[in-house]
């Protein structure tokens, strides 16, 4: 073993270690779905200046997300209730009342002048309320007497929690201030400067919900009438840690349009049953089985070693998701099992390079095969992996919700994969194909033979690029049939988008939610989402119902428990805000145009531009199947769509990589030829991965319930389309797009 298999060996292990440790010592977060958590409701309250309408309340639901998720809580649900009630449920919360209590915090920030003390030290008159002036206790109990404010929390650009470690100073905010609030604080420090040190009126008030939470003195450098430039500066006190992290949140999470009370607290269960939860785990089973046992029939000992690393990869991406404290729902379950099915990819790409080293006899043997198929596959796996973590990164950092937290998973996912192909995979097949018994056994690797899917194509030689403008019409034709579904049948949007109706019930005995959703489903409400509420409560969270429909819940609910009463029958407001609506569709189309860059850097415009078209060409047809299916597009097919776009910005760059690599080895060749050749060669590479994804897919499909049938769904329509979009959609765009710049510059005869 050489030094760089010795430094592979240690990198897997170590890894490997570290991952079975986290997984053993830190639990998963799991979601509302899975356990259930803790519900608040809060309720707004009217100002002079500001009435609690829908209006109003929906503007503090989006406040309060972006405080939910400087909590770092994850995949939180909030809907309006009513007109002037938030529901929040928060998953796996351990100190309710504290969530409550931030929650409920108005973070009205504000920065005065002082004026002097109460008892009248460094002013002449006494305070004017009819000015606005008031008087506040400072940090230590004196009385301050503080001018009207001069800046409030629209100022303030951010915040952040800093600690000192040279100066002293210990915990601190840094806040930086924006606009018109740089030449505001400016000023007023500079105001202050002008009177002595340890007068009163050189210090400046800042108040959080009417507290002086800090009040320091302008220091002696900063010159009368200058001020403090840069629009910085520091909120310092007897912070703690948890202090400093709060008061930066409320700064940062802004004011909130109304105050807010609690009015009730209560835990919830969870929103899918045990039934639809073991129905998942199963499926998780069954799909990675199949796969493995799909991957070990085609590539034999290659393949059991990739099997083997695949469960690497699992143990590694469920360490990295419970060192992060991510929150795992049923739908990311899915889709990690997915993943664990898709990251064959990566593994599919080495053993088919290996392959082709081997066949065409420019490798005398499997083990300087594979160390080409490694060398030769690195760069597609490298390129496809970073489109989908330019992706993940910025639906992390530009989108909020569950779109961030699919983020979160993909990136994971991507990480870990690289890992266990790599590296896990790479130690094992060295140290396999290294022994005496496989050596004399070559077949035995499954790499000593070119397979039956290259063979049947390289029989044939398809010149499948040929008249590219017919497969060009061909996807036209699915795209318009898909797309007029959404025109003719429209969207069904589920309860995320639209809003609903909530209904709470108290019954005589206890209702078992599986029972309620089953009757109702039985009912006509397949989709109602049933959990309990308290100790004996139970929540239905429909679509909007006419007062019939609302009537029948009421008979099948109290029919399972002898009788309910409704305690709270409000229509709700969507949980998927428009905010959070409009910050994921940012974040998609500028995660597209990055990918595009990207593209356009590694390859061409005219690939990059070709990918894009096929992606938009999926995307498309993916939403008008489920139209004219009639099935809900919530944020279960969400991440459906989002899942499906890696996959099929991935199968573009892994047949763009093998045309770039052949129009290096073959100038001469036109185009249509090249792709014709980069075709054959990677479809044996799209068949073995897509066949390992149908496998999880069909299993989620078989096994799953409720949701999760509509997601494998979904993915299963996903797959197939991508498959074809990546030859049939993007490579014709391609060759049709050069084909016309070809005709574009032709040479003309001068005069």
């Amino acid at each position: 073993m050489n030094r760089s298999s010795r430094v592979r060996a240690f990198l897997a292990l170590a890894v490997i270690a570290v991952s079975l440790y986290i997984a053993v010592t830190v639990p998963v977060r799991l979601g509302l779905d899975l356990r259930g958590g803790t519900q608040i409701v809060l309720e707004t309250r009217s100002t002079p200046t500001v009435t609690a309408d829908a209006e109003a309340t929906d503007r503090t639901v989006e406040v309060l997300r972006g405080r939910i998720d400087a909590l770092g809580v994850a995949e939180p649900t909030l809907v309006r209730s009513g007109s002037d009630r938030i529901v929040v449920e928060l998953p796996g919360v351990q100190d309710p009342r504290k969530a409550a209590e931030v929650l409920g915090r108005t973070a009205q920030l504000t920065f005065h002048a002082v004026l002097g003390t109460a008892d009248g030290t460094g002013a002449s008159t006494p305070p004017d309320a009819r000015r606005g002036e008031r008087v506040l206790p400072d940090e230590s109990g004196t009385e301050l007497r503080l001018a009207p404010a001069a800046l409030t929390g629209e100022h303030v650009e951010g915040a952040e929690a800093r600690f000192d470690q040279q100066g002293g100073a210990g915990w601190h905010v840094t806040v930086d201030f924006k606009g018109e609030g740089r030449a505001g604080w400016a000023r007023l420090t500079g105001e202050a400067a002008c009177h002595p040190a340890a007068d009163p009126r050189r210090r400046v008030a800042i108040t959080l919900d009417d507290t002086v939470i800090s009040s320091p003195e302008v220091d002696p450098s900063v010159a009368c009438g200058a001020g403090i430039t840069g629009g910085s500066t520091q909120i310092t006190g007897s912070f703690d840690d948890a202090e400093a992290r709060e008061l930066a949140l409320l700064v940062n999470g802004g004011a909130l349009p109304v105050p807010v009370e609690t009015v009730e607290q209560r835990t919830v269960g969870p929103t899918l049953g045990e039934r639809a939860i073991e129905a998942g785990a199963w499926a998780a089973v069954v799909g990675t089985t199949l796969t493995a046992l799909f991957i070990v029939a085609v590539y034999r000992l290659m393949g059991a070693l990739a099997a083997l690393a695949l469960l690497c990869y699992g143990l590694i991406s469920y360490a990295a998701l419970a060192a992060l404290g991510a929150t795992l729902t049923l739908p990311g379950l899915a889709g990690f099992v997915l993943a664990i099915g898709m990251a064959v990819d990566a593994n599919v790409l080495v053993f088919e390079r290996a392959r082709e080293e081997y066949t065409a006899r420019t490798r005398p043997s499997p083990r300087s095969a594979l160390t080409a198929g490694f060398r030769g596959a690195l760069s597609a796996i490298a390129d496809s992996n970073v489109t989908t973590l330019i992706a993940a990164a910025l639906l992390f950092f530009l989108a909020s919700g569950p779109v961030r937290g699919f983020g979160v998973t993909l990136g994971i996912g991507v990480l870990a994969s690289m890992i266990s192909a790599l590296v896990v995979t790479r130690v094992l097949a060295d140290l396999a194909v290294n022994r005496p018994a496989v050596r004399r056994r070559p077949r035995l690797t499954g790499i000593a033979t070119p397979g039956r899917v290259r063979e049947a194509v390289l029989r044939r030689d398809p010149r499948l690029m040929a008249r590219p403008r017919r497969w060009l019409a061909v996807s036209g034709v699915l795209l318009v049939l898909a797309g007029s579904g959404i025109a003719v049948r429209g969207l069904d949007l589920g309860v995320e988008f639209t809003g609903g109706r909530l209904i709470e019930y108290t019954t005589e005995r206890p209702v078992d939610p599986d029972r309620a959703r089953a009757a109702l489903a039985d009912a006509g409400l397949p989709r109602a989402v049933v959990q309990t509420s308290g100790e004996a409560g139970l929540s239905v969270r429909t679509e909007k119902l006419t007062d019939a429909e609302a009537h029948r819940v009421t008979e099948v609910v109290g029919g399972l428990g002898g009788g309910a009463d409704a305690l709270r029958d409000e229509m709700i407001g969507p949980s998927l805000g428009e905010e959070l609506r409009r910050n994921a569709l940012i974040a998609l189309s500028v995660a597209l145009g990055a990918q595009l860059l990207y593209l356009a850097a590694r390859f061409r415009w005219l690939f990059g531009t070709a990918a894009i078209t096929a992606l938009a060409h999926d995307v498309v047809i993916l939403v008008g199947v489920f139209a004219w299916l009639g099935k809900p597009v919530d944020g279960v097919f969400l991440a459906a769509v989002l899942t499906v776009v890696g996959y099929s910005v991935n199968d573009s760059v892994v047949l763009f990589d093998r045309i770039r690599e052949l129009r290096e080895r073959r100038r001469g060749l036109p185009l249509s030829r090249v792709v014709d050749r980069a075709v054959v060669q990677t479809l044996p590479r799209t068949v073995s991965t897509g066949m390992g994804a149908v496998l999880v897919v069909g299993a989620l499909a078989v096994l799953g319930e409720d949701a999760l049938t509509d997601f494998a769904l979904a993915l299963l329509v996903g797959l197939a389309v991508g498959t074809w979009s990546s030859v049939f959609t993007a490579a014709p765009v391609a060759v049709a797009l050069d084909r016309r710049g070809a005709k574009g510059s032709r040479v003309r005869r001068a005069g």
